[in-house]
C-alpha cells in the first residue's frame, strides 16, 4: 500500500513533466490501496465499514467544494465581480500593487484562493499592457491569494478540510492566523515597493464586457451566503456542507427570478445548470481519490507509525509543521494536510490546538514559494504563461521571506497569548 501510494504521489507531483492530469493517479492510488487492504484483510465487512466511514467524511468536503464552486460560477456568469474590480483605478505601480494584493487577500478569504486569482488576473489584463509587468503583478497576486485563503475556513481547501474535520473553529483560526497571513503578504510587498517605480502602461484598446442587471444582487447574495456558512455551522452545529447547500439554494432561486424575463439563449448561459457544468470536476475527483487513498493508510496504521517516526527523529512539532509548509511548494498541500489529519489523533491534539492552527497557515502559504505549489499558482501560470524558473528567480524568494516572517509572527503571537 505504501509503494502504491508513493508511486501515485510521485505521478501527482510530476503531473507537468509527465503530461498526466493528477486526477488519474489519485483515483488509481485510491482504488489500488483499498483493493490491497481488502485482499489481505481477513474481515471483508470491516473493510467495507471503514470505506463507508471514510467516504462519508470525504463526501462532506466534496459537497462543500461543489457548492462553493457553483456559487462563484453563478456570480461570475452575471459579472458580479465587476462591481469590485471596476473600482480599481490607480495608475502608480506601487499603489496599484498594494491595492490589488489586499483586494486579493480579502476576496480570497471569502471566495477561495483559486477563484480569486483567476478573477484578479482577468482584471490585470484590463489594467496592464506590458507582459513582463503583468506577470510580476500576477505572481504577487498568487502570494496574496494563498495568504488570504489560509486564515479563513472557506478560503483554502486545506483550511476547509481542517475546519470540516473539526480540528479548528472559525473565530480561533481567524484570531490566530489573520495577522501572520497579513505579514506573509505585506513583507514581500514592502520589499518590492522599495524598487518598483513609475506608472503602469494601460492597454491600447479595451473591449468592455457585457453587463447584467442582476450582477450586484448576485454578488451580494452569493458572498453573503458564503460568509453566513460558518455562522450557520456555529448556530446549528450541522456540517458545513448543509450551510453551503442552503446558500446555493437561495442563490439558485434568486438567479431564476432575476433571469426569468431574459432571452432564452442568455438565460441558458446564466442558469445554475450551466454554472454546474463549468465547475472544476477534475479537482473534485482528485480530492476524492487522494483523500480515500490516505484514508486507507490511516485505517491500516501507516500514518500513526509515520507520526511516531517524525516525533522520534525530528521531535520539534513546529519544525515538522514548517517542513510540511515547505513541502507543499513541491507537492500538493491537500494530501499533506489530509495525511497530517490522519497522523495526529484528535485526542492528543484537540480542536484549536497549536498544531492545527499553525498547519493551516503553513500549508496554505507555503505553496507560494513555487509557481506549481498551489492551485492558484498553477492557474495563473497557465493564464499568463509564467515560466517556472522565472517565478522562482523573481518571486519565489519573496514568497519564502513572507512565509517565514508570517510563521515567526504566528509563533510569537501564540507565545504571547498562551
Amino acid at each position: 500500500m505504501i509503494i502504491i501510494f508513493v508511486v501515485g504521489y510521485l505521478a501527482i507531483a510530476l503531473e507537468h513533466p509527465l503530461n498526466l492530469n493528477k486526477t488519474a493517479p489519485a483515483m488509481l492510488a485510491a482504488v489500488f490501496c483499498w483493493t490491497v487492504y481488502a485482499l489481505y484483510s481477513t474481515d471483508s465487512h470491516e473493510v467495507s465499514h471503514h470505506l463507508r466511514e471514510h467516504l462519508g467524511e470525504v463526501s462532506e468536503i466534496l459537497f462543500f467544494l461543489m457548492g462553493a464552486m457553483t456559487i462563484v460560477e453563478l456570480i461570475d456568469a452575471h459579472h458580479g465581480f465587476r462591481f469590485v474590480t471596476d473600482r480599481i483605478k490607480a495608475k502608480n505601480k506601487v499603489t496599484l500593487l498594494w491595492i490589488l494584493s489586499f483586494v486579493t487577500f480579502f476576496l480570497s478569504a471569502i471566495l477561495d484562493n483559486l477563484t480569486t486569482s483567476i478573477v484578479m488576473v482577468s482584471l490585470l489584463r484590463k489594467l496592464i499592457h506590458n507582459d513582463t509587468e503583468r506577470k510580476f503583478f500576477a505572481g504577487m497576486i498568487v502570494i496574496a491569494a494563498n495568504a488570504g485563503g489560509a486564515w479563513s475556513p472557506i478560503g483554502d481547501v486545506t483550511t476547509t478540510m481542517l475546519w470540516i474535520e473539526e480540528r479548528i473553529t472559525t473565530l480561533e483560526i481567524i484570531k490566530m492566523t489573520f495577522i501572520p497571513s497579513v505579514v506573509c503578504t505585506a513583507v514581500p510587498l514592502l520589499i518590492v515597493s522599495m524598487s518598483l517605480k513609475g506608472k503602469i502602461e494601460e492597454p491600447k484598446s479595451t473591449h468592455p464586457e457585457e453587463s447584467h442587471q442582476g450582477g450586484l444582487i448576485m454578488l451580494l447574495v452569493g458572498v453573503g451566503g458564503l460568509i453566513f456558512v460558518p455562522a450557520f455551522k456555529t448556530i446549528t452545529h450541522l456540517p458545513p456542507y448543509i450551510g453551503i447547500l442552503l446558500a446555493l439554494g437561495v442563490l439558485w432561486t434568486v438567479s431564476e427570478i432575476i433571469d426569468s424575463k431574459a432571452d432564452e439563449l442568455v438565460k441558458k448561459k446564466l442558469s445554475p445548470i450551466a454554472a454546474l457544468s463549468r465547475i472544476d470536476t477534475a479537482s473534485i475527483l482528485f480530492f476524492l481519490g487522494i483523500l480515500l487513498a490516505i484514508g486507507s493508510l490511516q485505517v491500516t496504521g501507516v500514518l500513526t507509525n509515520l507520526a511516531q517516526w517524525l516525533d522520534d527523529n525530528i521531535g520539534h512539532q513546529d519544525v515538522i509543521v514548517m517542513a510540511i509548509g515547505v513541502a507543499s511548494a513541491i507537492v500538493d498541500n491537500v494530501p499533506l494536510v489530509a495525511a497530517a489529519i490522519g497522523m495526529y489523533s484528535p485526542v492528543d491534539f484537540p480542536t484549536d490546538h497549536k498544531l492545527w492552527e499553525f498547519m493551516a497557515y503553513c500549508a496554505g502559504t507555503g505553496g507560494s514559494m513555487l509557481i506549481i505549489g498551489s492551485a492558484a499558482g498553477v492557474a495563473v501560470m497557465g493564464m499568463e504563461r509564467i515560466e517556472f524558473m522565472w517565478y522562482m528567480k523573481k518571486l519565489g524568494w519573496l514568497a519564502a521571506v513572507g512565509y517565514f516572517a508570517g510563521a515567526g509572527t504566528y509563533l510569537l503571537i501564540y507565545m504571547l497569548v498562551h
